[in-house]
């Protein structure tokens, strides 16, 4: 297999695109740092392209792999032949391979290997033949009674000759290819429920029926998990006569023969007893695997957003932590951040303190100046809200709230990393902290928390665990580099995601910042135990140092990128400090498409590095999270009985799924936009609408308070 070739055709992409990419990996260079530093190498490919080559290109390898592999085993065999070994190396999927191996896997005692102990073999291949057209099968039958092999008689020969048939028949490769895509072109997925009496989720599926190839993938894992629950019985229906049938004409050749009851038999249980159960789990695990697929995917599509939402900058900030029985919680944090004060509560139920906490978050506010109160999105989030809301109409300073969501933050307090930061302050108090400041800084705070914590997929406790790590690690790297990191304040966790650091380096980073009180210059990491040149490579352009000794190391200028940089700000006539004091904003009126490509040129680099380094020093120090969506602030609040149909409303979106996207309309519960009231055009996918953070207007079309539930539409809005 041309593996090159292959990823060419179908990434529809220039060879030298592929075979550059697939060097890069293979030196060990992260995607980050080839989507950002070696954009001429690349055909400046995206960081989301780089990541799905990278992936076909294992499984490619695998691919590969397991076609040698199969190759040998059967070779060892001695039963390897050019043709089988040409159709091995022809298989375009690992099931395929699978397919023409499994003849000559090893097997378990199955009764077609009894049958074989028994010496009836030669009697499998008699009936096989289909040349016998007269005669008596009690005479055909009867040499192979062998009392001591346990064959005792005739009907006893013939049944262990059948056994042996059918195992033959499964055991076909172009026979399991045919009826996998049958089944799955014509089967039905049935589900019923286990109890028709007992309530739960799954009412839908108590008696339900669909097309396999229709399924959703979103219906998929709720059918999964409604079994797994054990509310559902699951089972795919096949057109079993049609394909006995098929195989019935593929097998028999010769009508006439006398043994042809016996084959035709053979048949029938090869496919019902070893065949269709097969390959019904087959058709179960290839939904799950799609549906999984497609889960993975929106979840990293949703991470994205939420990871990238605009910082709050320069305000100190009130997290409030709503809850009932135990107090809400309050933490102050200052402009960087940093833990001011804290204190609980209760203004809820039972205690319904309600003037006390008042005057006591007044008393806070008044002495930290607080600007911002960030309300998580919890239990009691929404009894909390109009206390805040009613709060507020009583200060003399403007004084917003907004919610926050609160996923993951109770996972972050009671983690390793929570004790670390803030060994002294009790884990209640760290869920408030962690909410203050994930609205200061959403990337910064988020990346403590394991993405799966974070509230943005479907069922990610139920598909592969190992492939959505996977899938959003690499998200969060993508948005850590794409964004950059502030070398002298970033966390050992948000480090950890920087191209080419591990956690250990992370660690010895901030070990020896503590030493040193800051870095000053990049090229002090080289300083730093385990931190290579290679290592140095890949992450120094996305570290940021802000006030150093070269103006340089506060950009996304790689250091390999230094001298051309100062090249071009000298041949521009300006100088380092012009970069600090942002003057080559201006040099826009000087450069241009034309002037970059002779500048290109004249300096040997490419022209989209050259691109990269122009847009780097007009704004050092540039956060592209500033060009979000920025948070909606409140000073009201709405109840859900405050809702009539035709409402207009702003909301923020806060999940997308395959059937539509939740939105905060600043009520109790989150409204549904269904797929269908997307958009006014026909809308297959809702992440072509709408992303997480998403400012939108809404309108209300109907509220059933009695279940929480609320219909909106972005048609109209």
């Amino acid at each position: 297999m041309d593996i090159i070739l292959r990823l060419v055709e179908e990434f529809k992409l220039k060879k030298f695109q592929v075979e550059n990419t697939v060097g890069l990996i293979d030196e060990g260079n992260t995607i980050p740092f080839i989507a950002r530093y070696r954009k001429e190498q690349t055909g400046e490919l995206s960081d989301v392209v780089l990541r799905d080559l990278y992936e076909r290109l294992t499984y490619l390898r695998n691919l590969e792999n397991r076609q040698m592999e199969v190759i040998r085993l059967i070779e060892e065999q001695g039963n390897l032949t050019e043709e089988l070994k040409k159709e091995i190396l022809a298989s375009e999927t690992l099931q395929r391979i699978e397919d023409l191996y499994r003849p000559y896997r090893p097997k378990r005692r199955t009764r077609a290997t009894i049958a074989k102990e028994k010496g009836l073999e030669p009697l499998a291949n008699v009936i096989l033949s289909q040349e016998i057209n007269s005669g008596n099968l009690e005479d055909i039958g009867e040499p192979y009674i062998d009392e001591e092999k346990g064959v005792t008689t005739v009907e006893e020969a013939y049944q262990g000759a059948m056994d042996i048939i059918a195992e033959i028949v499964s055991d076909n490769a172009e026979f399991r290819e045919l009826i996998r895509n049958i089944v799955f072109d014509k089967g039905i997925l049935v589900t019923n429920a286990v109890d028709k009496e007992t309530k739960s989720v799954y009412e839908m599926y108590y008696d339900y029926k669909e097309p396999v190839k229709a399924v959703a993938n979103h219906r998929v894992l709720a059918i999964n998990r409604g079994e797994k629950e054990k509310f559902l019985r699951v089972k795919v229906d096949s057109p079993d006569d049609n394909i006995i049938d098929i195989l019935k004409s593929k097998v028999v050749v010769n009508y006439k023969a006398i043994t042809t009851p016996y084959l035709l038999s053979s048949i029938e249980d090869g496919y019902k007893r070893l065949i269709f159960p097969s390959i019904e789990r087959e058709i179960r695990n290839t939904l799950t695997e799609r549906a999984e697929e497609q889960a993975i995917k929106v979840f990293g599509q949703n991470l994205k957003p939420l990871l990238m939402q605009a910082p709050v900058k320069g305000k100190v900030v009130m997290g409030f932590d709503p809850a009932f029985r135990t107090g809400c919680k309050i933490a102050v944090v200052d402009e960087t951040g940093k833990l001011l004060d804290h204190t609980t509560v209760y203004p809820t139920e039972p205690q319904n303190k309600v003037e006390e906490a008042k005057k006591e978050l007044t008393e806070l506010i008044k002495k930290h100046s607080v600007d911002i109160i960030a309300i998580g999105n919890g239990t009691a989030s929404r009894e909390s809200e109009m206390i805040v809301a009613d709060m507020l109409k009583d200060l003399n300073k403007k004084v917003y709230y907004t919610i926050v969501s609160e996923a993951g933050a109770s996972v972050y307090s009671a983690s390793k990393i929570a004790n670390e930061e803030y060994p002294d302050i009790n884990v209640s108090i760290r869920g408030a902290i962690s909410i203050g400041k994930r609205l200061q800084d959403p990337l910064a705070e988020l990346v403590k928390i394991d993405p799966k914590s974070v509230g943005v997929g479907q069922y990610q406790h139920d598909i592969n665990q190992g492939k959505l790590d996977e899938t959003l690690r690499g998200v969060v790297e993508d948005c850590v580099n794409n964004v950059g990191v502030d070398l002298n304040t970033a966390s050992v966790s948000l480090l950890s995601y920087v191209s080419g650091i591990s956690a250990g380096v992370a660690k010895n980073i901030v070990k020896h910042r503590e030493e040193i009180g800051k870095f000053n210059d990049r090229k002090e990491l080289l300083k730093i135990k385990r931190l290579g040149e290679a290592t140095f490579v890949q992450c120094a352009g996305f570290l940021r140092i802000s006030n150093g000794d070269n103006p340089l190391d506060n950009t996304g200028v790689h250091p390999e990128s230094y001298e051309v940089a100062l090249k071009l700000i000298n041949k521009l006539g300006f100088s380092e400090e012009d970069i600090k004091a942002g003057k080559l904003k201006e040099i826009d009126s000087i450069v241009n498409e034309k002037n970059i490509v002779e500048f290109a040129k004249e300096l040997q680099i490419g022209v989209p590095t050259l691109r990269d380094i122009f847009k780097e020093l007009k704004k050092p120090g540039r956060d592209p999270r500033e060009e979000m969506p920025k948070p909606v602030f409140r000073t009201d609040v709405l109840k859900m009985e405050d809702l009539k149909p035709d409402m207009i409303l702003t909301g923020t979106v806060r999940n997308v799924v395959d059937f539509g996207a939740f939105v905060d309309i600043g009520v109790k519960q989150d409204g549904l936009v269904h797929i269908s009231h997307l958009s006014n055009k026909f809308v297959k996918n809702p992440m072509d609408v709408v992303s997480v953070g998403d400012i939108v207007n809404v309108k209300i079309l109907d509220v059933d308070i009695e279940k929480g539930r609320i219909g909106l539409s972005m048609k109209e809005a």
